[in-house]
């Protein structure tokens, strides 16, 4: 195998699938547009699962991209060798075209051709579908696996736990998925070990998903889908690490400028094991809060929803960066070595530089007065206690509401001659984890699966929503933010003050002005320059895509966008808004129903 750099990487993958007759839609926002379900967008598949569900892609059939993801599920365990927030997926998509007999065998291509990852057959093994009760056995994918040139004994059949896709909740499209693995030399492992083994042997490279079922029940029977597709991701930084000999993500280029930035502010060295931890983990969580707040959709810190992981991902940074003797402001500059790093791919990082700066600089300052709140509750806690350990309970409260971590909870009890219950702690700690973990998952019903009329009808209020603030009261208001689910939508954007009731019920007048209207939802399909000449508003940039869909509703709305919506504004019935609140510095938010 050769080394490999991240730009060389990205480029190969992209490149390859474009001789394929893909199409590079770029990557989408790390915050998803009009989906409840999830905090940020999770895997490459997740923005398109609209037309995995049978809507027309502007693009085609055949898509690619790299595309940029958030999970925080397991944000505890990021430090270690592999675990990250923020993480670059390469992805490519058949949108009902291709199917097995061609994505097995540009799998094992790109794999092992010196053309590409030149990757050595004996140090590869792959996985398929064993079959249940409900579902057949794949032996088409093993049969097309041997084919292609992968002998017979490093294919492993494995149970739906390990080579079956579902979306979340089990209803809608599912079906099996043949995983690829890296094999490493590993002695000490039984020799019946397979890649379902934990033992280190193994390690998942790419996954090719073949969507040919669907349940319309939990636990129902399995059905064929009309529409055929194939998902597949393959994790940028894993590949890296395989491609380069290298053991740690952190290791990697991705984050050496900013490591060897922390070693020259702090004086001290990545490679002491009483340090690296924290370098890790001010790596992870500054790059993946600079991709955040660089995003074309980019968030601002807050104590909800994405804005709350933002604060608590600069937050925690800011712990772990007392440990390194490293001030507040270091973080900035930190920041600034990712934005150079990652500018020239994800060109809204520059666009957005000066943005980033400031909220972290502001973010920092909050979090300074938070400490020294956090230090009077200490003293109100110590003038209460009753004997010599602070408990677990209260020792977690100083952590969620002040950001204390448990070392300087111990360290300011100590000082003070008191102990403090850390199993306790760790009993609170490990419910508000699932909880987090639950959240980040699934937070609601709806999102991009939900193909229903009544989030159908929301989506299309969404745009007369919108087309109402800027008609009534600036027509510089943009979307910063949409949310719907199949009850209601909420829908934020950028304006400096709070609404008064006129103005609100002037928005509501002017949507249902057009819903009594009846006017036409007309979809058509341009270049991003027509849509850009024609007035629609949207997102201009070069990764958006060749063509794309402008929606109109003649004398109101006028947008790019991905859909669903209703056909006639006469569907929507009558428009209401709910409430009208803030959701960060500068950014509204408004929540409304249709009844």
């Amino acid at each position: 195998m050769r080394k490999i750099t991240a730009k060389e990487l990205r480029e190969m993958w992209i490149s390859f699938f474009e001789e394929k007759k893909h199409k590079n839609i770029g990557s989408a926002s790390l915050i998803p547009e009009n989906d409840a379900t999830v905090l940020f967008t999770i895997a490459g598949m997740h923005p398109l699962v609209p037309y995995l569900l049978g809507e027309p892609h502007p693009q085609g059939k055949r898509l690619c991209n790299v595309q940029k993801c958030i999970r925080t599920n397991d944000i505890d365990e990021v430090g270690d060798n592999t675990h990250l927030t923020f993480f670059e997926m390469l992805g490519n998509w058949s949108l009902g075209d291709y199917f097995k007999e061609e994505m097995i065998p540009w799998s094992f291509e790109f794999l092992t051709s010196p053309k590409y990852l030149g990757i050595p057959v004996e140090n590869l093994a792959v996985t398929v579908f064993e079959g249940d009760e409900i579902s057949p056995r794949d032996t088409e994918s093993a049969e097309l696996w041997e084919k292609a040139g992968m002998p017979k004994d490093q294919i492993f059949y494995l149970p739906k736990s390990d080579n079956w896709w579902a979306l979340s909740g089990g209803v809608g499209p599912c079906g099996p998925d043949t995983e690829m693995f890296y094999v490493k030399p590993q002695p000490k492992c039984s020799p019946n070990c397979n890649p379902s083994c934990d033992c280190g042997k193994y390690v998942e490279i790419w996954n090719d998903v073949f969507m040919q079922f669907k349940v319309d029940e939990p636990n129902g029977p399995v059905t064929e889908l009309k529409q055929k597709n194939v998902d597949t991701g393959m994790g940028l930084e894993r590949v890296l690490c395989l491609m380069n000999g290298i053991e740690s993500v952190y290791e990697t280029e991705l984050f050496k400028p900013a490591i060897e930035l922390m070693e020259r502010l702090s004086g001290k060295s990545y490679n002491d094991e009483a340090y690296r931890r924290s370098f890790r983990i001010i790596c992870d969580h500054i790059r993946c809060a600079t991709m955040i707040l660089g995003d074309k959709n980019g968030i601002k810190p807050s104590n909800v929803g994405q804005g709350y992981i933002l604060r608590r991902l600069i937050r925690r940074a800011l712990n772990y960066a007392r440990q390194l003797d490293l001030k507040g402001e270091d973080l900035v500059l930190v920041s600034d070595t990712f934005v150079d790093y990652f500018k020239d791919f994800y060109t809204e990082l520059e666009d957005n530089h000066k943005f980033i700066q400031d909220e972290l600089h502001a973010e920092i300052n909050k979090f300074q007065t938070t400490l020294v709140s956090g230090h009077k509750e200490f003293e109100k806690i110590l003038a209460h206690l009753d004997g010599d350990t602070i408990d677990g309970k209260t020792a977690f409260r100083l952590y969620d509401t002040f950001g204390f971590p448990i070392e300087l909870t111990q360290e300011l009890a100590k000082e003070k001659g008191l102990k403090v219950d850390v199993e306790g702690y760790k009993e609170h700690f490990a419910k508000h984890q699932e909880t987090s973990r639950q959240g980040s998952e699934h937070l609601f019903k709806g999102g991009l699966a939900d193909t229903s009329e009544a989030s159908a009808r929301l989506h299309t209020a969404t745009h007369l929503l919108l087309g109402a603030l800027r008609s009534i009261l600036d027509e510089n208001i943009e979307q910063r933010g949409s949310n719907i689910t199949p009850e209601r939508l909420r829908f934020d954007f950028n304006f400096p003050r709070k609404l008064t009731p006129e103005e609100l019920q002037a928005l509501e007048d002017r949507v249902n002005q057009a819903i009594k209207n009846e006017i036409d939802v007309v979809c058509e399909q341009m270049s991003v320059d027509e849509a850009h000449k024609s007035g629609a508003i949207g997102i201009f940039d070069s990764k958006y895509g060749d063509i794309v869909k402008v929606y109109t509703i003649k004398g109101y709305s006028k947008e790019i966008c991905g859909g669903p919506h209703a056909k006639n504004t006469r569907d929507l019935h009558h428009f209401k808004i709910v409430k009208e609140e803030s959701s960060s510095s500068g950014i509204r938010r408004i929540k409304a129903i249709l009844d």
